[in-house]
């Protein structure tokens, strides 16, 4: 069962989480959380590292954690998958909710992100149909449930897996919203587009823009 508060994750973590200096080419990840119970990926790469050249996201993960993301409600079942100072960290900046979600933690204090049925129905995250616009993202092609973040955390702790390179298509794609802040917005004014500014923090481009 996940962790209910942010003190029983750190009781959590402290028993089961597993250090970023623990994690190497080559190890087995098993991953069982509230939706997957039965699989298993290898990482490929030291994590952090040989990255697709036109793949160069803004921030690592656990900054977009410590800044504060998709209400803190991201990623709190899956503490033995991933680094767990990733988590602590992100608790001590009071930035996770394992409760329930809550806007107010996320950097720009606003939601910007559609519910997982709806990311279903248009065929972006794993589904027992296709979807027209990106046909490879089935059920079978594509084992990260969760949509692009969970990819990212995978692909950046050094999995490599097929679907990589309709992920990274998506995150290209992200940039004409960075286009669209710059184009409204005077220079240095964060008040403006703000819910823009927390999907692009939500998909690794830079929201200060």
């Amino acid at each position: 069962m996940a962790p209910k508060t942010p003190g029983a994750m750190l009781d959590a973590l402290k028993s089961k989480g597993r250090s970023y200096l623990s994690f190497k080419k080559g190890d087995k990840i098993h991953v069982s959380n509230k939706m997957v119970k039965s699989y298993t990926y290898t990482l490929d790469e030291e994590p952090g590292t040989n990255f697709a050249p036109d793949f160069d996201p803004f921030f690592p993960p656990a900054q977009m954690l410590r800044l504060g993301v998709f209400e803190g409600k991201y990623l709190n079942d899956c503490l033995d998958e991933f680094p767990r100072e990733w988590f602590i960290d992100a608790i001590i900046m009071d930035k996770l909710r394992p409760g329930e979600p809550d806007v107010n933690v996320n950097l720009f204090k606003i939601k910007s992100r559609l519910p997982l049925d709806e990311w279903k129905k248009s065929g972006w995250v794993a589904s027992s149909h296709k979807s027209a616009r990106y046909p490879t993202l089935s059920e079978a092609a594509n084992p990260d449930e969760r949509g692009w973040f969970q990819w990212y955390c995978r692909y950046w702790m050094g999995r490599r897996h097929p679907i990589d390179q309709v992920q990274i298509k998506r995150w290209k794609a992200f940039a004409r919203h960075s286009g669209a802040v710059k184009k409204n917005c005077a220079s240095g004014d964060l008040q403006c587009r703000p819910r823009q500014r927390q999907a692009l923090l939500q998909w690794s481009w830079d929201p200060f823009v």
